[in-house]
């Protein structure tokens, strides 16, 4: 036994000592940060929806989080949180996939054109790329492409001016445009435009080439700013709200977070900037006996993300005194079963196809 390259290892080595006689409260040993976040560094955030939570809390930490696309003066905080202001560094709405985050970044900085930019309904006009942004979409394609103009300058100059990118992964399924590849952050057809299968394709991204999208992503972000990025990437906790791909809704959403939990140790592995946090494994972990999500299994509730962003402020900002601050929009009125947060994900308007 002595000779074992096992013995002498730490307690959280080992399952019976780091998981099954761990309180889920008290987990704190799974993460230890790679590199530190000076307080002066301009922090940019993106993805699914969970990457909401990192945002409010690193700011309410008195951290240097970007915020380029702020609510006009004078609205009210619900309507803010609808029109998705403040809620990311810029006003993109959430980034499901690398694929769509590569795509964001060729048509900011260098001038890539995504397919049928602009989506049609009830004689209203929307952002194919953020639909979800404004509920009741602009009055002609005209001003719809204007706003986007003005979101992409701000994009770019986060893209250029970041020091540290925090960015969740968040699905492996979306749809794409047949002829040319442009990818949606939602189906047509879900929020506007028209679903056309001889137009637009379901795609379920695998590995290789989600690995392959944040690579070249990176890769960009070197070509145009000189200078390497640290980037703190995490898989988010919340199950899919469906599926297209035929398989049952567990299998489908088991597959989608293994190829991202895969994806993101194999890029913190191979780069010492970029930093796996374990959010993930936390939320779902064995020993939580799902106590970090509410009745409908699916949104994760207070007490886990506040235990998720204690173990993360606990490596990045030990000391600090600040409270992470209450709710930065009043709450909705939500369901019985659903999470008292104040997420904004497009993804859970599926749930109304559900007949």
């Amino acid at each position: 036994m002595s000779n074992s390259p096992y013995s002498g290892l730490d307690a959280r080595a080992f399952w019976s000592s780091g998981v099954a006689e761990q309180s889920p409260l008290a987990m704190d040993d799974i993460y230890r940060r790679k590199f530190g976040i000076r307080k002066s560094e301009a922090i940019a955030t993106a993805g699914s929806c969970f990457a909401q939570h990192i945002a409010r809390h690193l700011r309410g930490r008195s951290f240097n989080v970007m915020q380029l696309e702020p609510a006009p003066a004078g609205m009210s905080d619900e309507a803010a949180s609808a029109r998705s202001f403040g809620i990311y560094t810029c006003r993109f709405g959430n980034i499901y996939t690398p694929a769509q985050l590569l795509q964001l970044a060729r048509e900011a900085l260098d001038g890539h054109e995504p397919a049928e930019p602009i989506w049609e309904k009830d004689g209203r006009f929307y952002d194919a790329q953020r639909p979800g942004v404004e509920p009741g979409g602009w009055a002609s394609a005209e001003e719809a492409q204007m706003a986007r103009r003005f979101h992409l300058r701000n994009v770019a100059e986060m893209f250029m001016e970041m020091d540290v990118f925090v960015f969740t992964f968040g699905l492996t399924e979306a749809w794409i445009h047949r002829e040319t590849g442009t990818v949606y952050p939602t189906a047509p057809g879900t929020i506007a435009g028209e679903f056309d299968p001889e137009k637009y394709e379901f795609h379920n991204y695998t590995h290789s080439e989600t690995i392959e999208a944040f690579s070249s992503f990176l890769k960009l972000m070197r070509a145009h700013r000189g200078r390497r990025l640290k980037c703190i990437i995490t898989v988010s906790p919340v199950p899919l709200t469906a599926t297209a791909c035929g398989d049952h809704v567990l299998s489908a959403s088991t597959y989608s977070k293994s190829v991202l939990r895969g994806v993101c140790g194999e890029l913190s592995q191979r780069n010492r900037l970029i930093d796996y946090y374990p959010s993930y494994e936390l939320i779902t972990a064995p020993s939580s006996r799902g106590i970090f999500y509410e009745r409908n299994l699916r949104s994760v509730s207070a007490p886990g993300v506040e235990n998720a962003m204690r173990v993360f402020l606990n490596q990045h900002d030990p000391r600090g005194a600040g409270k992470v601050p209450e709710r930065q929009v009043k709450p909705k009125e939500q369901e019985p079963d659903q999470s008292n947060d104040d997420l904004v994900c497009e993804e859970v308007l599926l749930e109304a196809f559900n007949k």
